[in-house]
């Protein structure tokens, strides 16, 4: 069965996991709308299609031409992602604050963290340089699944960020930008109906446009921006990317996990200091071909 963190951490009955699991939706816009699939064993195998197979007519007594599709087999493994938060014992009785209190403000900032690394991976993850990664879409994605801005890059118009919508099978869920870069779209479409507003899970105002969520990257676990203008496009070294995404679990965009996300206490460590593990085996699918799209060297106007 498929659910998101969020619905997960609806359901947590633990409260200390269900604070943890609640970080991560709130936390990342990737996390907070990607379905999660439980696999147990950690490996994930799919057929992904790759084309279809020819249908015609007939003519009377006559036979249809023999024709298969074809598909490709892909496996996908969970990778081990988490980390542990310290709290020293002593810190409860030097600010005045309960231990429970502390322990809980470390282990969201620990949470944080995972959840802003995660997304970070989500876009950039590159296993042939760390194999303990996942790949990212930037490594996913190839073919007519990319579109360039211009061979140097180019500024941001309308018909690209159409064509990059065109390019995901049915219609996106979601536009992944920096908010730099959507500060470029909402400049160019100042005036335009396309560009309304709702709210995501938590109430929050989100931009729109053409009835497309607009979702805001931010900054990684360590302060870097994630999508900002700063990818390499031919000779501008100031150039970023739009990513197009459609969710679905066992059809499109979703992630995978062996068992929920852990939070573990460890206790007291050697009299001194409290630790609290956090650890969680997931990655992410792209199952159809086009269910996912990047729009590269975008940069800024003048």
């Amino acid at each position: 069965m498929a659910h998101t963190l969020l619905d997960a951490a609806k359901l947590e009955t633990d409260l200390l996991k269900r604070n943890v699991v609640s970080v991560f939706s709130q936390t990342s816009p990737v996390l907070e709308l990607m379905p999660f699939v439980d696999i147990p064993g950690g490996a994930y195998k799919f057929n992904r299609e790759e084309a279809l197979p020819g249908v015609g007519f007939r003519g009377i007594n006559e036979d249809y031409s023999e024709s298969t599709g074809l598909l490709q087999q892909v496996v996908e493994t969970t990778r081990v992602l988490g980390g542990k938060s310290r709290t020293d014992r002593a810190l409860a009785a030097e600010r005045g604050s309960s231990l429970g209190e502390l322990r809980a403000v470390n282990d969201r900032l620990s949470a944080k963290s995972a959840a802003l690394y995660f997304t970070k991976m989500f876009f950039k993850g590159d296993s042939s340089v760390d194999p303990r990664q996942f790949d990212g879409l930037n490594q996913r994605l190839t073919g007519p699944q990319v579109i360039n801005a211009a061979t140097n890059g180019a500024e941001l118009t309308v018909e690209m960020l159409d064509d990059l919508i065109d390019t995901v099978t049915g219609e996106p869920d979601v536009l992944f930008m920096s908010k730099a870069v959507r500060r470029e779209l909402t400049k160019l479409l100042r005036s335009d109906a396309r560009i309304t507003y709702g709210n995501d899970a938590f109430g929050h105002q989100v931009a729109m446009y053409g009835g497309i969520p607009i979702r805001v990257i931010e900054e990684d676990e360590n302060g870097d921006q994630i999508l900002g203008f700063n990818e390499i496009q031919g000779t501008s070294s100031a150039a970023a990317s739009i990513y197009a995404v459609r969710f679905g679990a066992e059809e499109y965009v979703h992630g995978i996990q062996n068992g929920a996300l852990e939070v573990i206490d460890l206790g007291l460590q050697e009299g001194m200091y409290y630790l609290t593990a956090i650890e969680w085996l997931a990655s992410f699918v792209v199952l159809h071909p086009r269910a996912a799209a990047r729009l590269k060297g975008v940069i800024k106007s003048e």
